[in-house]
């Protein structure tokens, strides 16, 4: 037999249980895995996901935002806008892509080493050849597989994290920036009715009507109401940059356009029988938490099992030897050669044993690490509980307080400046007083708007808290609301 045929069948006999676990290897899915982040995108959204992985998706993509660009931008075509257009959602997905191909490669046996060795020198030669399986690797490919599988399905949760939370991100966002857009329009009518009243006050004070001190109050009124419209165009210009952004959009494409006020307010609120139960059956970020100790209770397991021997490979080995002889025939004097040819096969087992601890301390530290996910998995069932109930407080306390505003507090405001107009037309008043419930008009305005955007701001964080996207910061959140005109005394 030759030293290539007996080679071959070494390695034919090592390679035998790696041949037969080939038919459990995963395969790439068509869609890198997107399946489950668009189906949940449809049930929880309403809206549709796409990875770019190609121009002709991108083309696709892009044709959607531009037809969604052409018409002033609703809560709803925002989000999707966002989930068409953000880069950073797209790298979410490419990390999709990546777990998918690492699950892949997880699936296939180990690669055989193959090495060869030879010496040579005067009258011998030595020729070595191994090939070399790690057994361990082999002997455990089906629980590394399922590993694999577990860190794909728990990558796949993430994905649909990343996207629920861009989507209640940018409705957020969306609601400050309209809102932005309305306390913009309330204060350039506000300053249209002072500029009449500022023009007024000079013609009255050219014909001695109206004492300075008076004109002085006007005048100051207007000038303040002026600084307080500089603010909001300021404000809502950082809005619609903050929207802009978790959009992804940029170009021409950032002079989109929006609405000029909010919504108006439902006529009744959404009950709460089961939120508690609602937000247990369907935050992805508990259902990820629970995906996480899955993966490492599988880990644990594998730990275990393993915690005698760190590593295990086995070598098959060819080794072909000549030797050459050189002799004097003592008849003829003549030199005789001769040849001595020996091959020989074998194998060689190589182990690791930890005999310092027997494989304890990494047994520990993976217990360790499963009952620290054990305890977060707790912590964050029952954060959700209350964040679930914080968020539904929220939703109906803002919503009193908008509609107490919207039903109340305004037609009073206006009943009194319309009360002050007369007295003052009657001169039972005078102008500071005037102005004085000109100035608490329109802090009411202005509060009532406030008062609305955060109803529908709490309206988003009720939603994320019942599917997952992040709790909001409130009504405010983490922009500045435009500073309301100043009120007190002169």
């Amino acid at each position: 037999m030759s030293r290539v045929t007996s080679l071959f069948y070494a390695s034919r006999r090592m390679g035998l249980a790696a041949l037969l676990t080939l038919g459990g290897c995963a395969t790439f899915s068509p869609d890198g895995g997107m399946s489950a982040v668009s189906e949940a995108a449809r049930a929880d959204l309403g809206k549709d996901v796409v990875k770019v992985s190609d121009d002709t998706m991108a083309a696709g993509a892009d044709a959607r935002v531009q037809q969604l660009l052409k018409k002033p931008l609703n809560a709803n075509s925002a989000v999707q806008l966002a989930l068409l257009s953000n880069k950073g959602l797209q790298a979410a997905y490419n990390a999709l892509g990546i777990s998918e191909a690492q699950f892949v490669q997880a699936s296939l046996p180990p690669n055989p080493v193959f090495s060869v060795f030879r010496l040579g020198g005067g009258m011998e030669l030595e020729i070595e050849r191994r090939i070399v399986a790690d057994l361990l690797a082999l002997m455990t490919l089906p629980a590394r597989r399922d590993i694999a599988e577990t860190k794909f399905r728990t990558a796949q949760l993430r994905a649909i994290a990343a996207t629920l939370k861009l989507a209640a991100d940018t409705r957020r966002q969306y609601v400050r920036a309209v809102a932005a857009n309305q306390q913009v329009g309330y204060l350039v009518e506000a300053k249209g009715s002072a500029d009449t009243a500022a023009e007024l006050a000079k013609r009255l004070g050219e014909t001695g009507a109206m004492n300075k001190l008076d004109q002085s109050r006007e005048y100051a009124f207007y000038a303040e109401l002026s600084a307080q419209l500089a603010k909001a165009r300021l404000q809502q210009r950082l809005e619609k940059e903050r929207l802009t952004r978790l959009m992804g959009l940029w170009g021409q494409e950032v002079n989109y356009a929006l609405p000029s006020s909010l919504p108006a307010l439902p006529k009744a609120v959404k009950a709460s029988p089961r939120i508690e139960a609602q937000a247990l059956e369907r935050r992805v970020d508990l259902k990820l938490a629970r995906s996480d100790l899955e993966l490492l209770a599988k880990q644990l397991g594998l730990t275990k099992a393993t915690r005698f021997v760190n590593a295990l490979t086995l070598a098959g080995i060819s080794n072909f030897d000549r030797r050459k002889s050189a002799s004097v025939d003592p008849a003829t004097g003549g030199v005789d050669y001769s040849k001595e040819k020996t091959s020989r096969r074998g194998l060689e087992l190589d182990f690791e044993v930890p005999i310092y601890d027997f494989g304890e301390a990494r047994t520990r530290e993976a217990e360790e690490t499963y009952m620290q996910a054990v305890n977060r998995l707790a912590e964050k069932a029952i954060a959700i509980r209350s964040e679930a109930r914080e968020a539904y407080l929220a939703y109906r306390g803002s919503y009193d307080i908008a509609r107490n505003y919207q039903g109340q507090v305004l037609p009073l405001r206006q009943a009194i400046q319309d009360e002050s107009l007369l007295h003052y037309n009657g001169m039972l008043i005078d102008v500071f007083q005037l102005i004085q419930d000109a100035r608490a008009r329109i802090l009411s305005n202005v509060a009532a708007i406030d008062a609305r955007r955060d109803f529908w701001i709490a309206d988003a964080d009720l939603k994320a808290a019942l599917i997952g996207g992040g709790m909001g910061a409130g009504g405010s959140g983490d922009a500045t609301t435009a500073p309301a005109p100043v009120s007190g005394n002169d």
